[in-house]
């Protein structure tokens, strides 16, 4: 596979699920059965790279032509899930979203409304004929979203500090009968301590994505780029998961003090993220 750049695409946060072979249906189960034995499998940075390259051209390429066929493979005790990339829905859906997260005149400097539209009208033929379809990933900037923290475990949680060359890693996997699991628990006890808001609209979102997959997959929460983001020696430290876990079962014992300065800390450690994205 040709290289694009060696550059790293960082400060993106991605929120995966990895589904058993016997959860797609031919002929698409072949392909990524096979798919699993390759050797040479791109990662993440790779599928940022090909999007990255896609907006020099003038004009530049908003979405992907053609679907990606790639896709990322775990191997949980001899049973292969993957992961999916389906790159071009997902920029679809990233294009719909852009609007609110830049100023218009910055917008339309680097996707002109002419491409904007004819993107929007290519989705909307294409969601005509698939209107079931949904990413596997979910994929969040300068921040991991609080409701992502639900659906894992302190307990789960990998750290890699990473060798010469390479980036450290942190991440969480879990079985997808205790994401769901996480979620219900975390709805009802949200919805006993306070109104409705944001973060129940999150988790209720992220709730009814989990229910489009296979029960035996795996959710995995992937600080991705983020780690570059983050301060010398605060990734280490990091434990958001167990600060969210906290906050909830503080609020499921009627403790609002250990809730809001589980919540604090949450927002201490985010805080300098938060200021750098500010500052972009």
């Amino acid at each position: 596979m040709p290289k694009v750049s060696s550059v790293i695409v960082p400060y993106a946060a991605y929120l995966r699920v990895y589904e058993p072979l016997a959860a797609f249906p031919e002929p698409e189960r072949g392909h990524w059965a096979r798919y699993a034995r390759r050797p040479d499998r791109p990662s993440y940075q790779d599928e940022l790279r090909r999007a990255l390259a896609d907006l020099v051209p003038v004009p530049p390429v908003p979405v992907p032509v053609h679907e990606s066929e790639d896709a990322f493979v775990l191997d949980v005790d001899g049973v292969i899930c993957v992961c999916p990339w389906r790159t071009r829905l997902r920029g679809w859906q990233a294009l719909a979203e852009l609007s609110g997260e830049l100023p218009p005149p910055v917008l339309d400097a680097v996707l002109p409304p002419v491409l904007r539209r004819q993107a929007a009208q290519d989705y909307e033929r294409w969601l005509a004929d698939n209107p079931d379809a949904r990413p596997w990933i979910r994929t969040a900037t300068w921040q991991v979203p609080i409701n992502w923290f639900v659906l894992v475990s302190d307990d789960e949680r990998e750290y890699g500090k990473g060798s010469a060359g390479e980036a450290p890693v942190l991440r969480y996997r879990t079985p997808m009968v205790q994401a769901r699991r996480r979620v219900a628990r975390g709805l009802r006890a949200l919805r006993e301590a306070i109104d409705e808001g944001p973060l129940i609209d999150g988790l209720v979102d992220v709730g009814r994505w989990l229910e489009e997959f296979h029960p035996r997959s795996y959710v995995e929460l992937d600080y991705g780029g983020l780690v570059h983001a983050l301060p010398a020696g605060a990734l280490e430290d990091d434990h958001s998961a167990a600060d969210v876990a906290e906050g909830i079962a503080a609020l499921r014992r009627g403790d609002e003090a250990a809730a809001g300065a589980a919540y604090t800390r949450l927002v201490e450690r985010w805080r300098s993220v938060r200021d750098l994205r500010s500052a972009n």
